[in-house]
């Protein structure tokens, strides 16, 4: 049975994405969904492409933009580094960068190039960064930064009163769209919770990897889950992005 595995945030913290890839047992026939921010946080995120880089070879890989990743292509093909990027990350993430050639780079932004603002499956399952604010859906979002920024679909789903009914006038119209829809970006630690959480049909999979939490990995249809170890435990001699 083919199985599809949805990944959240990962910041560079290349140790715990190859333990928690191992706990996979993966087989040919399986399909990873990565939810962004690859970059930004743990020291290794230029050697975390190179290894999502190798693992596309091998498996059915769809990878989602964040906006850290944004901020990465941005400096990769040649502007000044985002005074903002580098409060949140950008410093380790340029760091990790400088033993890496000028063709390094190059293959580093084509990747960053071809990746997804969003994936819709054939079950009409929805799987963005962060969210999208228009009620018609993602393709007609007007701003396309909400993407990889927006948070009011995830704050929306949090606050939804569990009796409204999907026929009332007042159910939010953006739940509606998809059957189910993942995301990252806000990390659940946030809310004082280590796993995946689940508001309304929207799954969180951020589990504060760049933080002190963890990344992790869930089965879509069967909802198990697996996680990495803290991150930081991996990384005692660093911040990450605290």
């Amino acid at each position: 049975m083919n199985r599809t595995f949805v990944i959240g945030d990962i910041h560079g913290a290349l140790k715990a994405l190859t333990k928690l890839i191992e706990k996979l047992n993966l087989r040919k026939s399986d399909r990873l969904i990565f939810l962004g921010d690859y970059v930004d946080g743990w020291s290794e995120s230029a050697a975390t492409i190179d290894y999502l880089i190798e693992l596309n070879k091998k498996f059915d890989c769809v990878f989602i933009k964040g906006n850290h990743d944004t901020w990465c292509e941005i400096w990769l093909n040649g502007e000044p580094a985002n005074e903002t990027w580098l409060l949140h990350g950008g410093k380790a993430t340029i760091k990790s960068y400088q033993n890496k050639t000028a063709e390094d780079k190059k293959l580093h932004s084509a990747f960053f190039y071809q990746m997804e603002n969003y994936f819709v499956d054939g079950q009409n399952r929805l799987f963005i960064h962060a969210g999208f604010s228009s009620m018609h859906g993602p393709q007609r979002e007007r701003y396309e930064s909400n993407y990889s920024w927006d948070r009011t679909l995830w704050e929306m789903a949090m606050a939804m009163n569990p009796t409204l009914k999907k026929d009332s006038p007042f159910y939010p119209k953006r739940l509606l769209l998809f059957n189910e829809i993942y995301i990252g970006h806000t990390p659940t630690t946030n809310y004082g919770i280590a796993i995946p959480m689940q508001a309304s049909n929207v799954w969180n999979v951020d589990t504060g990897a760049a933080f002190y939490g963890r990344i992790s990995a869930m089965d879509i249809e069967s909802r198990a889950f697996w996680q990495s170890e803290p991150c930081y435990q991996l990384y005692s001699t660093e911040r990450g992005r605290n």
